[in-house]
């Protein structure tokens, strides 16, 4: 048994990021991309990436199902190429890219984005669907997600502003990173990145995951859309924050 599994600490930081994974597969997207940083504390990050995918799965299942109606094909359309050739430039380049230059990356990407929406002062109009900047940021988040599960901000930067409905945006961060997660199956098998007591634990954790998803399911279905858009930017100014500050203080000790 891996020593971790018998030690509080872990749970302290596991518990919270597998209710941040079930928020974020409800629906409040962003939120999720403080996971793995947390189970990071005790496993080097491409682990717990593999250690959060059966967790990640079995969200997914749940959600592609309440949200299988809603969702744009056209945005998937464009973005699942790209998603395919991040991971697997992730799988390709995950021994040589430190974790840190990938939260730089994200951090970067994330707050120059929100703070390029917040001080336009001219009412932003929705932008028409393009597939080089989809695909070049569906890339973008493949790679981040295959390497940290962050592929959340990258994704944001495309599908935000083309101010879709509500639950058709929830719907379409949902279906794309469903078919990411199950995408990574393989190259995380190929890295030996999964062991049975990681296996163990995303079991133990799964129950509190399910719980979480339907709780953000709930919270997305009753949330003015106005008001979803703006917890969105403000989380993922946040998130951004977060990892740019965690790449920036582990290069610099």
């Amino acid at each position: 048994m891996a020593p971790y599994l018998s030690d509080p600490l872990f749970y302290a930081a596991a518990i919270p990021a597998v209710i941040f994974l079930g928020l974020a597969k409800g629906g409040l997207s962003g939120v999720g991309t403080a996971a793995t940083p947390l189970m990071a504390l005790y496993l080097p990050p491409l682990e717990a990436a593999a250690l959060l995918l059966p967790i990640l799965l079995t969200q997914d299942a749940i959600s592609a199902y309440v949200y299988r109606r809603e969702w744009s094909a056209e945005t998937l359309k464009i973005m699942l190429p790209g998603g395919l050739i991040g991971i697997l430039l992730g799988w390709l380049f995950a021994t040589y890219v430190s974790d840190d230059a990938i939260r730089i990356l994200i951090g970067v990407v994330a707050l120059t984005f929100v703070l390029n929406v917040w001080l336009r002062r001219a009412p932003v109009e929705p932008k028409p669907q393009r597939r080089g900047p989809g695909l070049f940021w569906a890339a973008i988040s493949g790679f981040a997600s295959f390497a940290s599960q962050g592929g959340g901000p990258p994704f944001q930067v495309y599908v935000l502003p083309l101010q879709l409905p509500k639950m058709v945006f929830v719907g379409t961060v949902t279906i794309f990173f469903a078919l990411i997660n199950v995408m990574k199956v393989i190259p995380y098998l190929a890295l030996a990145q999964f062991s049975g007591a990681n296996f163990v634990t995303s079991m133990l954790l799964i129950p509190v995951a399910v719980v979480a998803n339907f709780v953000g399911i709930w919270l997305i279905r009753v949330m003015p859309t106005k008001l979803f858009y703006r917890i969105t930017y403000i989380l993922l100014f946040i998130l951004g924050s977060i990892m740019l500050w965690q790449g920036l203080s582990h290069l610099l000790r």
